[in-house]
Formats: structure tokens, C-alpha cells, sequence
């Protein structure tokens, strides 16, 4: 269930992109009478309205999953605040400019701002973010957990430079492609992530053990 808390807003924006791409016509007209105020031109065309639409939605889900958090008395990562931030820029200036290739920077904004500040944590604080987010779960040797904080820091620039391959080379041209990748082929490198950590953290916990 955590799993599908965590990528609500992918999912609504995925579902709010394709809804609109079926339905463009409607979108286009849902959202020029609603938001003209906040579009330069007042107005978008049909073909851009899947995209906008999606855009809004995603904002508004991941404000609803933060607001979701702080009702229920929990706290809310940085991680989130982070993609919530970064979301309200890009998708302010994607909705206002009506230009996709703002909220194709959103992924990677993100991703990087992510390596950043655990690099930042580590070299001047002395944190290492990974250790504190899972040592209460498993004990690994310092060296290990040195190393599994590089790893995500290389994973997260990786991930970050893949999404700008793939919004402005392999499917500059096609922003559903990259809709798609950005749901489905992102959420798959995590998961192949996760699985690789795991074998990584199982040789070194019985070790331990």
C-alpha cells in the first residue's frame, strides 16, 4: 500500500494524460474556461491540453497526499516537499507557457536535487542519508553503508540524465512516449534497484550475522 501512496501523483498524472489525449477536445475546453487567467494567450490549443491537464492534476495529487500526512499526524519526507516544490515551478511554468519541455525538466530537477543533497550531507554534515533512513531496519558495516549512499547518489544522476535522453533525443518528438517512460520505465529501473540492494545487503548482512 505505501508503494501506491508513493507514486499517486505518477499515477494520476499518467491517467489524466492519456484520459486527455482521448478526450482532447473536452480537456481543451475544461481547461480554457477555467484557467485562461493563468495561461499567456488565455488559451491553449487541443493538442496541448493533455499534457496541461495532467500537469494540474499531478500538482493537485501530490498536495493532496501532503495534506493527507500532515492531517494523520505524520511526518512528511523532504523528499516529498522537495518533488512538491520543484512540481509547482516547472508546472507553473509548463501550464503557464504552455510548453511541455518545462515539466520534462521536472524528473530530473528532482532526481539530481536528490544526489546533491546527500552528497552535501555526507561531505559537509557527515550524514549519510541512506544510513539514517534504514539502520533501524538492518546493521551493516560503515564501509557498507558508505558505499550503498554513492550507489543511490550514482543511480539518482543516472536517472536524471536518462529522463533528459529520453524527453529531448529518443522521443523528442513524441511527449506520450515520454509519459509513459516517465510511469512505467522509471518505476521499473527502481524496482530493479531495489531488487539489485537487496542481494547487495543480504551477502553483507549474513556476513554480519
Amino acid at each position: 500500500m505505501k508503494f501506491l501512496f508513493d507514486i499517486f501523483p505518477l499515477l494520476v498524472f499518467f491517467g489524466s494524460y492519456k484520459w486527455a489525449g482521448s478526450n482532447e477536445e473536452v480537456a481543451q475546453a475544461l481547461i480554457n474556461g477555467n484557467l485562461s487567467g493563468i495561461i499567456s494567450g488565455g488559451a491553449i490549443t487541443a493538442s496541448q491540453a493533455p499534457i496541461i491537464l495532467a500537469t494540474i492534476t499531478g500538482i493537485v495529487a501530490t498536495a493532496l497526499q501532503i495534506g493527507y500526512l500532515l492531517l494523520r499526524g505524520r511526518k512528511v519526507d523532504g523528499a516529498l516537499w522537495v518533488s512538491m516544490v520543484v512540481f509547482l515551478f516547472f508546472g507553473g511554468l509548463t501550464i503557464y507557457f504552455h510548453d511541455d519541455d518545462f515539466i520534462k525538466w521536472k524528473p530530473t530537477i528532482i532526481y539530481w536535487s536528490f544526489a546533491i543533497a546527500m552528497v552535501v550531507a555526507s561531505r559537509f554534515f557527515g550524514k549519510n542519508l541512506i544510513r539514517m533512513a534504514m539502520e533501524k531496519q538492518i546493521a551493516l558495516p560503515d564501509e557498507v553503508w558508505q558505499r550503498l549512499n554513492s550507489a543511490w547518489v550514482l543511480f539518482w544522476i543516472a536517472l536524471g540524465l536518462l529522463n533528459l535522453f529520453v524527453a529531448f533525443v529518443l522521443f523528442k518528438s513524441d511527449t506520450g512516449a515520454w509519459v509513459s517512460f516517465k510511469a512505467f520505465g522509471v518505476t521499473g529501473l527502481m524496482l530493479v534497484f531495489f531488487v539489485a540492494q537487496g542481494f547487495y545487503l543480504s551477502k553483507h548482512i549474513k556476513d554480519e550475522a
